[in-house]
């Protein structure tokens, strides 16, 4: 009796341990076809669905992304208002500061440097004392020759009065011919003496003069080169200092030789034409000037040809040796069709802006371009003043989408103006393209 017993708790100690896989085996081989394989697949894709609607967004947000990127609702945008103004044709190049002289002081005359008379970065006026040499030597030379000049001035004095007498003789045929002769000569030759001692004096007086070192220009002294105390001699000597001229000063810029033709149009029909010039950034206006000259040859090596403008320089902002880009203003172009930079887009086809119509939907229109002024470009055709472009957001649309402008009041856009707009204020020209609130 105990052994059947026995046999039935073996035989019954596996459902108690796999139970529930057991059972759900069981259950598929008797009820699904395929058994328990089909089974486990169901409750694995049941899983799948489960995990699917947990994580899927809701209607109303998945729309509200959508017309967070554009899809399927308006795409908010930027605009402005495309006016009528002048556009600037300008011209851009770059330039070195060219002063107008620079010139290294250096002795005339050799000597002992007694005297410097200037500070280093001193603003002088052309014929300013620079610097003194010891004029001792020079001043006795001066004088040593204005003796010799009075010495042969009365020899020549005593050799006329000599030969006024021997005429007075020979009229009266007291003497011979050729005494009289010989004193004629000797008149001549004193006179000539008097000449040389002549110019003996204006050289020691010159090379006196020469002791005094003054600046020939009117510009700013450098940095100081020698020292008191140190011998000048001419030739050997590099230089004192070096005065340049700041008042007014150029600046020597180059032009592609396809730009002169533009240029001497404007210069043959009597215009100014001004440049400015700004610093490295291309940000900050330096000074304002005009053009001088245009040189008289293409350099064929460039193919370019070089210009020099003049500014008066009052505040010093530009400095010898300086890089500064130049804007050249060759012509200015009255009541052209203006609109922002920011509105045109680039295509396989060609320039084109996004035009907001009445109904703010978009439509793409094809413009020819002009000159571009700052922030501003000339649209030869391809819109009218009053048009409304997007100037931000572009990159979102295609034709016929809808948009909207934040802060637009309803009517904005069967007005011709746009509510949220770009301002671009013309540097040059007069024309302010943007629209009103």
């Amino acid at each position: 009796m105990n052994a059947p017993e026995f046999d039935h708790t073996l035989h019954r100690a596996p459902d108690i341990v796999h139970g529930p896989v057991e059972h759900a085996n069981r259950w598929g081989t008797r009820f699904l076809p395929g058994g328990a394989r089909t089974l486990w697949i169901l409750v694995g894709l049941g899983l799948l669905v489960l995990l699917i609607w947990a994580i899927r967004p809701s209607t109303k947000t998945g729309n509200a992304q959508h017309e967070a990127f554009g899809v399927g609702g308006p795409v908010p945008v930027g605009v402005a208002r495309v006016g009528t103004g002048n556009i600037a044709v300008t011209l851009n190049a770059l330039g070195a500061v060219t002063p107008l002289a620079t010139v290294t002081v250096k002795p005339q005359v050799s000597g002992i440097l007694d005297k410097i008379n200037f500070q280093e970065g001193q603003m002088v006026k052309a014929g300013a004392l620079l610097a003194e040499i010891d004029p001792r030597p020079y001043q006795a030379a001066l004088d040593q020759a204005k003796g010799s000049l009075a010495r042969d001035q009365a020899q020549l004095a005593n050799a006329k009065v000599d030969l006024s007498r021997y005429q007075s003789l020979a009229a009266q045929n007291a003497i011979a011919s050729q005494t009289l002769a010989a004193q004629a000569a000797l008149v001549r030759t004193d006179a000539g003496t008097v000449e040389t001692d002549n110019a003996a004096v204006e050289a020691a007086a010159i090379n006196l003069g020469y002791c005094r070192i003054v600046s020939p220009v009117a510009g700013r002294v450098g940095l100081r080169q020698v020292d008191v105390g140190n011998l000048m001699q001419p030739g050997v000597t590099a230089g004192i200092a070096v005065v340049t001229e700041l008042q007014p000063i150029s600046v020597i810029f180059t032009l592609p030789e396809d730009d002169i033709s533009a240029v001497m149009q404007r210069i043959g029909a009597g215009a100014t034409l001004t440049a400015d010039a700004y610093d490295r950034t291309q940000t900050t206006r330096l000074a304002s000037g005009t053009l001088a000259t245009v040189d008289n040859e293409i350099d064929p090596t460039t193919g370019t040809v070089k210009l020099r403008a003049m500014f008066d320089n009052a505040d010093f902002r530009l400095f010898p040796q300086q890089f500064v880009n130049i804007r050249l203003l060759v012509n200015t172009l009255a009541g052209q069709t203006t609109a922002p930079v920011a509105a045109i887009q680039r295509g396989a086809d060609g320039s084109f802006v996004y035009v907001v119509n009445a109904n703010r939907t978009v439509s793409v229109r094809a413009v020819t371009l002009g000159p571009t002024n700052s922030n501003t470009i000339d649209v030869a055709s391809g819109l009218r003043a009053g048009d409304i472009v997007v100037v931000d957001g572009a990159d979102r649309l295609k034709d016929g989408a809808k948009v909207t402008v934040p802060g637009a009041s309803r009517g904005t856009f069967g007005k011709g103006a746009g509510a949220r707009t770009h301002h671009h204020h013309r540097s040059q020209g007069g024309d302010d393209t943007g629209t009103a609130p």
